[in-house]
């Protein structure tokens, strides 16, 4: 390959940031690389951008693109084999490039902090939460006694229930919510004036994600940090963020206001991000969703012209042999393209779909099922009389909170949990053994599942080819060249060529393993897929390619879906219907489009209201108090009462309520008359 030399640099136009020294946070012409095997393989290519006083800024991006790395290097958290290679960053004047070991330590204490994106790994699991939110304070300097009782008011600061309650817990007695508020209190401990957020609320629910987000806009409103924020989510970016800077492949490609990046972007790429997300009310029946063509560059590549060139539609053979240039725009606004005139040419997939029929009689049927758990002496009723089921080639979405019962359901229909006696699963009518050890390899290969992370479920050892083989053989009666047939057709399907057969998970990308894990799951031609969060961890890019081999497969096979998620525009897009959860009770269940234009259950309006909106339509969130409750010790009547703003004493804490159809197979078990049941937000949903 031919190097192409800069014959200058294509930062030259002057962009007005304002003085660097005044900024909270000043990245300057950053360049990173890590050594591999010796070998120096460049990350960061010359990123630059900066965040005020009090300004929340946005980092987005697909996977690979060195969010991340950009900003861990912002706060000098790098591994051994990172090295920054030129340019500096500084933290109101002071260079974090060239401080010592012992000024690091003081600038993280006291002058910045990161929440991660997992507040499990950031939490050591074998101390109590009290103890590990205190040393902080003794860090600092304070003497045990008033580590403690700072503690305690930290945990108050973000709004935790009953805080003196847990600081005497451990780690995994904790809800995801919660832990990530004991992360952010310990953050906040030295007031620090820059605020670093690794993808927060990935995870999470919409509902802890909307009150993650409300607290982190209090804290920031009180205290006047400087916020950077890393996220997939571009509702949560637009909904938290003053200005958005995007990258790819190391660079920064275009930067504005959240309004005006949102509105009308000016690149290439982030044209791409936009319409690869399943907004405005999009269904997999109007259309299939956009994608960005091809893959991330690996780390390392040599990019010696426009880094986005090889997915770019508006490409050139300028593109091919001049650096972009960087084209002011004003107001600090930019973008680093040779056509930013034409972008407005680049128009969204308009992929017709072929319209088909779900059929009328049910694969699977769940019906007054139970199940309850035995632990310390106690009856833990994780499902309670659970009625569903979906058709040939439907698709049930269902959501709820975490804790709600949506696994605990999918496990007890594949047969990892047996249900409770009195209830009943059938596949084509015909009722199957509770335990899966006990059915038939025929029922064991009807229903099938795809986990959240591929990571964890496939075999890091065995190439693609033999983890796909050994599917098909234990499956099926096929065998021998019948197999290997087999395996190289449902790769075709999922678009994995031959190439990827013979490599090892570990060497994929995340969109590429999960494609990997949906053709396992498919190897045995299933009649039902379990499909549970398979998209929570992906960008917006990867996830629209995952919905679009999701869509077609179910087209193609007419398989059924259950599909679990928190997302609510990604079950607006795939689901025919939806059912909604809460301590293990069906509240709501009926078609997608009935469901967005209401009546809802007040627990539906909540969770819809709670989603951030990549159209920034603003609109009145529903709040819940308090965690949703133990399974074993559920509220009285109607378990949803003690979070409920429709609350009617007497009637919704005594007696529980009756399912009633509100329209044909739409179904709300609530005590509010039919005409006084809320109806949700408008809101586009976003990724």
């Amino acid at each position: 390959m031919t190097v192409i030399e800069p014959v200058q640099s294509a930062d030259q136009v002057p962009i007005d940031r304002g003085d660097p020294n005044d900024a909270a946070l000043s990245v300057e012409d950053l360049r990173l690389v890590y050594h591999v095997r010796g070998t120096p393989r460049e990350v960061l290519r010359g990123v630059t951008f900066q965040v005020r006083p009090g300004e929340a800024f946005g980092l987005v991006g697909e996977s690979g693109c060195g969010k991340s790395t950009t900003a861990y290097a912002a706060l000098r958290y790098l591994p051994s084999n990172g090295e920054i290679t030129g340019g500096r960053v500084r933290a109101s004047g002071a260079d974090i490039t060239q401080m010592s070991n012992k000024e690091l330590r003081d600038f993280r204490a006291n002058r910045a902090a990161m929440v991660y994106q997992d507040p499990v790994q950031a939490m050591n699991p074998t101390l109590k939460i009290g103890k590990q939110v205190a040393e902080c304070f003794s860090i600092l300097g304070y003497d045990k006694g008033e580590s403690e009782d700072r503690a305690l008011a930290a945990l108050e600061r973000v709004k935790i229930a009953d805080p003196k309650s847990v600081l005497e817990r451990y780690p995994h007695q904790l809800s995801g919510g919660m832990l990530q508020r004991v992360v952010i209190a310990m953050g906040l401990a030295g007031d620090p004036k820059l605020l670093v957020l690794d993808e927060p609320t990935t995870g999470l629910d919409a509902t802890v994600e909307a009150e993650v987000l409300d607290l982190v806009r209090e804290l920031r409103s009180e205290t006047q940090a400087a916020v950077l924020l890393i996220a997939h989510n571009l509702g949560v970016i637009r909904t938290m963020c003053d200005r958005v800077g995007v990258m790819y492949a190391g660079k920064m490609v275009e930067e504005a206001s959240s309004s005006e990046l949102f509105e009308q972007p000016r690149h290439p790429y982030t044209i791409g991000l936009m319409n690869a997300i399943p907004r405005l009310g999009l269904r997999k029946t109007d259309r299939a969703l956009s994608t960005i063509p091809g893959n991330m560059p690996s780390i390392g590549s040599s990019l010696p012209t426009c880094v986005y060139v090889d997915r770019c539609p508006l490409a050139s053979e300028t593109c091919r042999t001049e650096i972009p240039p960087l084209v002011a725009l004003g107001k600090g606004r930019w973008t680093r393209c040779h056509h930013p005139d034409k972008v407005t040419e680049i128009t969204e997939l308009e992929a017709e779909v072929e319209p088909y029929e779900i059929g009328d009689d049910r694969v699977v049927q769940l019906n007054s099922v139970s199940k309850t758990f035995r632990q310390r002496g106690r009856d833990i009723p994780a499902l309670v009389s659970v009625d569903l089921g979906f058709a040939e080639g439907e698709t049930l979405g269902l959501v709820g909170e975490s804790g709600s019962g949506k696994s605990t359901l999918a496990k007890t229909m594949l047969g990892v949990h047996g249900p409770d006696s009195g209830g009943e699963i059938t596949l084509d009518g015909r009722p199957m053994k509770s335990k899966a050890t006990d059915r038939r390899n025929e029922s064991i290969r009807a229903i099938q599942m795809v986990f959240q992370n591929p990571d964890s479920a496939l075999n890091r050892s065995w190439t693609v080819r033999r983890i796909l083989h050994r599917t098909v053989t234990s499956l099926t009666e096929i065998s021998g060249s019948a197999a290997d047939a087999r395996v190289e057709e449902i790769a075709e399907a999922m678009r994995l060529s031959k190439h990827h057969l013979d490599m090892r998970p570990r060497q994929l990308s995340g969109g590429l393993k999960q494609r990997v894990a949906i053709a396992r799951a498919f190897a045995g031609d299933p009649r039902v897929v379990v499909c549970d969060e398979p998209t929570s961890a992906l960008d917006v890019s990867v996830q629209a390619a995952i919905l679009n081999l999701l869509a077609n497969l179910q087209r193609d096979e007419r398989t059924s879906y259950l599909f679990i998620t928190h997302d609510i525009g990604v079950v607006r897009y795939l689901a025919d219907r939806i059912a909604v959860m809460y301590v293990g009770r069906i509240m709501e269940k009926g078609k997608t489009d009935d469901i967005f234009a209401g009546p809802v259950h007040p627990y539906t309006e909540a969770l819809l209201s709670a989603v951030p909106s990549v159209d920034g339509e603003a609109k009145e969130r529903i709040p819940l108090s308090g965690d949703i409750p133990s399974p074993a010790d559920p509220p009285s009547g109607c378990v949803f009462h003690t979070r409920c703003q429709y609350h009617m004493p007497g009637t919704c804490d005594v007696k529980i309520p009756e399912a009633v159809e509100v329209q044909p197979g739409h179904v709300i078990t609530c005590h509010l008359p039919v005409d006084e049941l809320p109806r949700p937000v408008a809101v586009a949903i976003s990724n």
